[in-house]
């Protein structure tokens, strides 16, 4: 008799920018899907619901919302949700609003696993977020409690920028296998036309692989994505 398959997952991956879900954890997304998981992205940030924006005209959004469609649907995605908290003014958001969008995710998803940005990436968006979403997952709240993992994610071009020695640097701790599903993480990398860049910038599919190829020589597999593991309840 063979064993029994372990009951299919529901995995939530916030995403602070449409791409930093497949920068991040493209291969790991893409091995829960394959594995019968129910995968969740969120990403967070957006235009915004007021007058224009800062820096960007709204069309930005509508092409990398485009973008993330289609990279999503290779990834094997169940369900990609948009907010609109503003892009690059997330830490101008009061502190109750951003935890009650974060915190409606979560409890509508409800998941077991969850995966964040690094607190430490560069970029002040994915801080904030990271730090909002620890509020969601305080094991005092039932939807807290119910979560079992919780990993932060590389994302290249931001988690390696961050000041050396003044701050925490990302040391993983964890690693996925993602040899049979690095193709996938690429070829969903490449649909953000608008974002990525060609070799040797960290956002090149060239570089994606090279980081992917380390990260699994750690651990003596042909490729695999490091995370840092925040909750790990068995």
């Amino acid at each position: 008799m063979s064993e029994a398959r372990p009951a299919a997952k529901r995995i939530l991956v916030i995403a602070p920018h449409a791409d930093d879900e497949t920068l991040g954890a493209g291969g790991t997304i893409a091995r829960h899907a394959a594995e019968g998981d129910a995968v969740t992205v969120a990403v967070v940030t957006g235009h915004g619901e007021g007058g224009p924006h800062p820096l960007w005209p709204r069309e930005v959004w509508t092409r990398v919302r485009a973008e993330a469609a289609r990279a999503t649907a290779i990834l094997g995605v169940a369900e990609l949700v948009f907010e609109e908290i503003p892009a690059a003014r997330v830490a101008e958001e009061p502190p109750w609003s951003l935890n009650r969008v974060t915190g409606a995710i979560v409890e509508r998803v409800r998941p077991q696993v969850v995966y964040v940005p690094f607190p430490f990436d560069l970029h002040k968006d994915h801080r904030e977020i990271f730090h909002s979403l620890s509020v969601a997952w305080r094991a005092s709240s039932e939807v807290g409690r119910g979560i079992e993992e919780i990993y932060c994610y590389e994302t290249q071009s931001e988690t390696h920028w961050n000041a050396a020695y003044l701050e925490a640097g990302f040391l993983p701790n964890c690693w996925v296998d993602i040899s049979e599903h690095l193709g996938t993480k690429l070829e969903a990398a490449a649909c953000y036309e608008s974002q990525m860049r060609p070799e040797p910038d960290a956002r090149s599919t060239g570089a994606l692989e090279a980081l992917a190829r380390w990260r699994g020589s750690q651990v003596a597999v042909a490729a695999a994505e490091a995370f840092v593991a925040i909750r790990l309840l068995r």
